[in-house]
């Protein structure tokens, strides 16, 4: 909505254009008319549409020709006055004020105009027969008023249709001539219905009329309502409803009829509450709302969007096979203006045996966009109609923000779940193959890929110790020399080379330690095209020995050329790598099976933190003082009962180590062998405590 509304009134002297104004204020015809009134506001609170309201008078007489010119440009509204008892001020309508306006105002910027016949009050007949043929020549002209300053007749009615004509513009939405809503007006209206249709049947069911009501007008309809609503479409037009839900006709056509009787403003609230502005443009503030994103941090995806695309796909997966067809695609994107995902999102996510981008890829395409340009992503959530679907404030909601992540090396944890991974190498490395292998294409499959759909993205979920991540790749052009600080960001790297080119791995070595040496940020080297025979790399020293002098892991082997998909091992440890920058991992698997992988589990359990916790409670709760807390009793104690604990997990660590080893964890209950003996944990839940004991 606008913030204020500007009023011109113009027209030949004495047709009592300030008389109208004066009316108006004083709610009484004045003795004494001046040649012409001041500006007068009038405020928001005391308007039908609560917008405040600027009336500005003019008068040949004190004017120029060059103020009028200047406030024609500033007028939203103009209202032109002649007198119904003057043919000569009838006429001058036509032949004098519409083509001085239109002169004077911009072709794109339409200013609506309202014809008002005053002094009504003088004569018995209806000038409307003279300006109805006006009205139909000139589509600019809102609607005409007779009324009259000296009775108060329609004064108010004048200012409140100046007002809506601003406000609900007939214009960008009906055109007279033709009897029907203009093209932008039905392009609009379709996107509103298409987001509303939440099953996407075709139909309005009643659920659906009654969400798009509370939505648009903060009131539910009721039954009775709902039931003549649709019968006034049935009986006008015979597929506006379909199994007793609305169809997309029916609803133009109801909105054809509100604006045929007037009522544009309830297609305007409609409009309105779904971003549109007075061009049917969807608004920029709608689309990009404002979102705070300090350096170093970063954007992901939260559980409320999640919810809503997920939702969005369901609704657009018609076939139910997890994937969406290249149909169902267009389908979904039909509330686009345009078609925001190329041929290259198919190599970029997963896809399935018929190159249909599956639930998984769609998810992670979002939160590819997302991490990478996340004000591309609150547009795309906008024509899908986040806000008003998920009933949030804005497409702000459904993003969350990262802290720095210098705190998250502080605090060695993060909550972070999609990092980054830069892939570098030299041409011909494998790089490429790397980033599809992620996607689970073998070298048969990446054979079938188009140069021109070739993608330097690859995303996916892999899961560390339980938990779900996304990790990104991006292959990073191969010029040694211009590494830009995007190159450079990111939360892990991997350095790429082919162990049956003897050049290869001398790129990975200086782009290492030109760049990396000195960072913070973990590297991996990966020997790739590890099915070949592998030749002795032209280098100072082997990959094996550069990877020990700098303290990385070893080099992984990696091939693409099987007959399955490719291992994703690796990618589970970039991973991993990523999630523990300021660990050296004795475990790079993280396959939750393996020993190391067990034990990392049970440390981080929320049963062993309660126990730790309990045992803290145990040692330390004696009824001490401040002064006894500064006693060296109560710091041998407070040592003692660390090194008991200590020794305690020590234990259970060697325990977990050997093969007769039986694990039963459920519910908080926790039952194991421990040198021959049976040790049970569990937590009452009824007294909230933790009791252990021993046979």
């Amino acid at each position: 909505m606008r913030k204020d509304v500007r009023i011109l009134l113009v027209g030949e002297p004495k047709v009592g254009k300030t008389s109208l104004i004066m009316s108006l204020v004083s709610e009484e015809f004045p003795n004494v008319v001046p040649y012409r009134a001041e500006e007068i506001t009038i405020p928001a609170d005391v308007t039908p549409e609560r917008v405040p309201t600027h009336i500005v008078d003019y008068s040949e007489a004190e004017q120029t020709d060059e103020q009028l010119f200047q406030e024609i440009n500033k007028a939203n509204v103009i209202c032109i006055v002649y007198s119904v008892n003057n043919k000569n001020s009838i006429e001058k309508v036509v032949s004098h004020w519409i083509p001085l306006i239109t002169e004077n105002t911009d072709k794109d910027s339409r200013v609506p105009l309202i014809l008002v016949g005053n002094k009504s009050d003088l004569v018995e007949h209806s000038s409307m027969e003279t300006i109805l043929p006006i009205m139909n020549q000139y589509s600019e002209i809102e609607t005409c008023v007779e009324c009259s300053a000296k009775n108060l007749k329609n004064i108010s009615e004048l200012f409140y249709y100046a007002q809506k004509a601003v406000l609900h513009p007939t214009g960008p939405l009906y055109c007279p001539e033709k009897k029907a809503m203009k093209s932008l007006c039905v392009k609009a209206l379709s996107r509103i219905f298409k987001v509303s249709d939440l099953d996407n049947d075709g139909t309005l069911n009643d659920n659906e009329l009654n969400f798009f009501q509370r939505t648009c007008f903060n009131s539910p309809l009721e039954p009775r309502a709902l039931e003549d609503v649709k019968n006034v479409v049935r009986k006008n037009l015979s597929e506006g409803v379909c199994n007793d839900g609305l169809t997309l006709k029916g609803f133009l056509f109801l909105h054809t009829l509100f604006i045929q009787r007037g009522r544009h403003e309830t297609t305007w609230t409609v409009l309105r509450r779904f971003g549109y502005d007075d061009d049917l443009e969807l608004n920029q503030d709608y689309l990009f709302p404002l979102l705070k994103i300090p350096p170093d941090s970063t954007t992901e995806l939260n559980h409320n969007a999640y919810l809503f695309l997920q939702s969005v796909f369901d609704k657009h997966d018609k076939d139910q096979d997890c994937a969406l067809s290249p149909e169902e695609l267009a389908d979904l994107f039909d509330v686009f203006p345009y078609m925001p995902w190329g041929a290259d999102v198919n190599n970029t996510v997963c896809t399935n045996e018929q190159g249909w981008i599956t639930y998984q890829g769609y998810l992670s395409q979002w939160t590819l966009t997302t991490y990478l340009d996340v004000q591309r992503c609150l547009e795309y959530l906008g024509y899908l109609g986040f806000s008003i679907i998920a009933e949030q404030e804005s497409q702000a909601a459904g993003i969350t923000v990262t802290r720095d992540k210098k705190i998250d090396l502080q605090k060695k944890q993060t909550q972070r779940s999609v990092f980054r991974c830069n892939v570098f190498g030299d041409g011909g490395s494998g790089k490429s193959s790397f980033l599809q292998a992620f996607l689970g294409r073998n070298l048969t499959d990446q054979k079938l890929i188009k140069e021109e759909h070739k993608s330097y993205y690859a995303i996916n979920t892999t899961y560390v110790y339980g938990q779900e991540k996304y990790l990104l790749l991006h292959e990073v052009f191969p010029d040694f020399d211009y590494l830009s600080d995007v190159d450079l960001a990111c939360d892990v790297v991997c350095l790429v080379y082919d162990v049956s080119n003897p050049h290869s791995f001398e790129y990975c070595a200086n782009v290492f330690k030109q760049y990396f040496l000195d960072s913070k940020t973990p590297c991996m080297m990966i020997a790739a095209k590890s099915d070949l025979p592998e030749v002795k790399q032209m280098f100072g020293c082997s990959p094996l020995e550069f990877c020990r002098r700098y303290r990385m892991p070893p080099p992984q082997s990696f091939t693409c050329n099987t007959a399955a998909a490719p291992s994703r091992n690796i990618y589970t440890r970039l991973t991993t790598m990523a999630m523990y920058p300021h660990a050296r991992l004795r475990c790079m698997c993280t396959c939750n099976r393996c020993t190391f992988c067990l034990c990392q589990n049970f440390l981080n359990s929320e049963l062993l933190q309660m126990v730790r916790a309990k045992l803290s409670t145990v040692l330390l709760r004696r009824h001490m003082s401040p002064t006894d807390l500064k006693t060296s009793t109560f710091w041998l104690r407070a040592s003692m009962g660390a090194t008991v604990f200590a020794v305690l997990g020590f234990a259970m660590y060697r325990v977990l180590l050997k093969p007769r080893f039986f694990f039963f964890y459920s519910n908080y209950n926790m039952l194991y062998l421990c040198s021959g003996k049976m040790i049970s944990i569990f937590y009452n839940t009824n007294q909230n405590t933790l009791l252990m004991s021993h046979e």
